[in-house]
This record gives structure tokens, sequence and C-alpha cells, in this order.
């Protein structure tokens, strides 16, 4: 195992009740995920992915073994002390965004915290340089309908970081996405992951997404097959891509802060 893992998971078996079948979907899974690293999940369909994903993502429990996110044995919590940890620790990306349409940008990443009961003024501060980390501060008031899917995606991860997650689960994050923009989105949640030192995760068949990973775990038929990781430091941010539209600054240019000191109540620092 690897020290200090944001998360891991040891010996887990997780298998699922279908009418009189008992159908087998994780066998003895050990594994643990870095903090601060890009981690990719590959193998093809049905091999595990969604599965180990919503175990780490606190959405389902295993059948036998550990899982530990954030120090904490998340398989001795209540259902709801699950949901509470859950909210607290761990930001989603989807590939389909999930955003609220009737909503506005700036009320879509707002709204984690409104559940969360944050004071307004804090709570709309920090909407504000989350929005700007991500280059749409300008477009705070379109709601979803008004936006491209790079800004759409953009909204989604911003949203997933409010609550200054130990660690964030992007299923396919950019699946629905043209190459170019996709390219733009991975540049951009590099930029968050190095600048916020956040753990992120991501199931994913987007070749540049592979390529980007500092680590790789590779699962086939319930079994991992391999965990190839880059030796040393998290890597950095080695494309640059000025925009995912028309829209937007270039990520490498934003000032903020390199933690989440700089979502709260400090002024931002200049560039």
């Amino acid at each position: 195992m690897v020290d200090e893992a944001v998360a891991s998971l040891s010996d887990v078996v997780k298998s699922y009740q279908m009418d009189d079948v008992v159908v087998p979907v994780l066998r003895g899974i050990d594994v643990a995920i870095r903090p601060a690293y890009f981690t990719v999940l590959l193998g093809p369909s049905g091999s595990g992915k969604t599965t180990l994903l919503n175990l780490l993502g606190c959405l389902d429990r295993p059948n036998q073994g550990k899982v530990m996110v954030a120090g904490t044995d998340v398989n001795s919590l209540s259902d709801d002390e699950l949901s509470d940890f859950r909210s607290e620790n761990i930001g989603f990306v989807f590939q389909s965004f999930n955003l609220v349409p009737v909503l506005t940008a700036f009320e879509n990443v707002e709204y984690p915290l409104v559940l969360a009961g944050m004071d307004p003024v804090r709570r709309q501060r920090r909407v504000k340089r989350l929005l700007e980390a991500v280059g749409l501060d300008e477009r705070a008031h379109n709601r979803p309908g008004q936006l491209s899917g790079g800004q759409r995606q953009r909204v989604a991860i911003a949203r997933a970081l409010a609550r200054k997650p130990k660690l964030v689960i992007a299923d396919e994050p950019t699946a629905n996405l043209d190459s170019q923009t996709g390219a733009a989105i991975i540049a951009l949640m590099r930029w968050m992951q190095q600048n916020f030192k956040i753990s992120f995760i991501f199931s994913s068949h987007d070749s540049g997404l592979i390529k980007a990973a500092d680590d790789l775990i590779v699962l086939r038929d319930g079994v991992i097959q391999s965990v190839r990781r880059k030796p040393g430091e998290a890597a950095s941010l080695t494309s640059e891509f000025e925009t995912d539209d028309d829209s937007g600054p270039r990520w490498g240019e934003d000032p903020a802060a390199t933690d989440f000191s700089a979502l709260d109540d400090a002024t931002r620092p200049s560039a």
C-alpha cells in the first residue's frame, strides 16, 4: 500500500444479486490512491471500474474488505454519517455534467454550500473565486442551456471543488466533449489538481487523459491487472490550451493561490 493514501481498498469483494444469481464484480481488490495525483482507471466494459468508483465515492458498500477514504474507515459509518462524510470529503464530475438546468452557473456551484449551511457572504465569495479559477466569472448568471459543453463541464468542476474535497471522482469527464474541448478540460483539471492539491481519480478511455495520468490502474474481470505509477512528484502540466471555446483565460495565467485558502476570506493574490 502507498503511505498516506487519500483512499484505499483492502481485500475488497463486491457482488450484486440479480434475481437468483449472484454476479461477482470485484474480486479481492487491494489498491491505494496517492494524494494530490491524477489517477486513471482503465479497463473494458464490465471490468469493475464504475463499482470501484462507487465504493471510493461512498455511494456503495463492499461485501467484504475495508474501504478507507481521507483516513476514515467508511464501512463503519451509518448511512446518515456516510452521506455527511461524502458531501464533506468527495466531489463528483460526471460525463453528463448533471447541472440543475433552472439554476445559473453561480447557483449550481453555490448549491452544495447552501446545503452545508455556509454563511452567505463567505459562500458567495468562494463561488466567485471558483468561477474565476475555471474562467467563467463572466458567465456566472447564465443557465446551463446557455453554455457550451466545455463551459458546463467547467461549472461542474467548480461545483465539485466547492466544499474543498479530499478526493474528486470523475466518471468519463471528457466523453461528451470534442477532442479539443476535452484536451482543454484535462488541462484545467491538471491545473486545479496542482494548485489546489486535489486528488483526482477518473474512469476513462480518453487517450489524452490516460497520457496525463500519474497513476494508471488497469482492471479486468474484477481484478487489478497492473498499477503503473510515475515516480516522485505528481506530473506537471505538459501541454497548454488557451481555452475550450471562445471565452475564458489561459489556465496557466490564473493567479489563484496554491491551496483553498484563496477561496475563503483571504484577498485573492495578484498575478
